[in-house]
């Protein structure tokens, strides 16, 4: 294994700052689907379908865990209507997993709900909360990258 550089001080800050902001959100997040009767893990997926439909074995392998626990997470969903499976149209083998309206719904509540971030970003100018935005998404788009 190759060994790393030490980090700089600049970057240890970075990461220390980035680990707290992390921290907060989650224990936020997991707040406010306690609120609403969700688990952590049954907002994540909910939050992802709202990009739109898609297989489980997509949301499995974008939360990083076990297919088998996907679908116990999308059984208690679709009980509370929040989710429908449906046939893949190019594959009928394929499950996918769609929002329902309620499902949607209750995305959009959660995530209003969270201010976490809404203070603090209010005291940012708007062009400087546009170059945070921008830098987060190089950074993301760095990560993407290295996998």
């Amino acid at each position: 294994m190759e060994k790393q550089p030490p980090a700089d001080p600049i970057t240890r800050e970075v990461v220390d700052l980035m680990a707290s902001l992390v921290a907060l959100f989650h224990r936020e997040y997991e707040e406010a689907a306690a609120a609403r009767s969700l688990t952590g893990a049954q907002a994540k997926v909910l939050a992802l379908l709202s990009r739109g439909p898609m297989p489980m074995r997509h949301i499995a392998q974008t939360l990083a865990c076990e297919p088998s626990n996907i679908t116990g997470i999308v059984d208690r969903l679709e009980t509370r209507g929040f989710v429908t499976r449906q046939a893949d149209p190019l594959d009928r083998r394929v499950k996918r997993v769609a929002a329902t309206e309620a499902g949607g719904q209750a995305t959009e509540e959660l995530r209003e709900s969270l201010n976490f971030a809404r203070e603090p970003l209010a005291a940012l100018a708007e062009d400087e909360r546009r170059q945070l935005r921008d830098l987060l998404r190089r950074m993301l788009e760095g990560a993407d990258t290295a996998d």
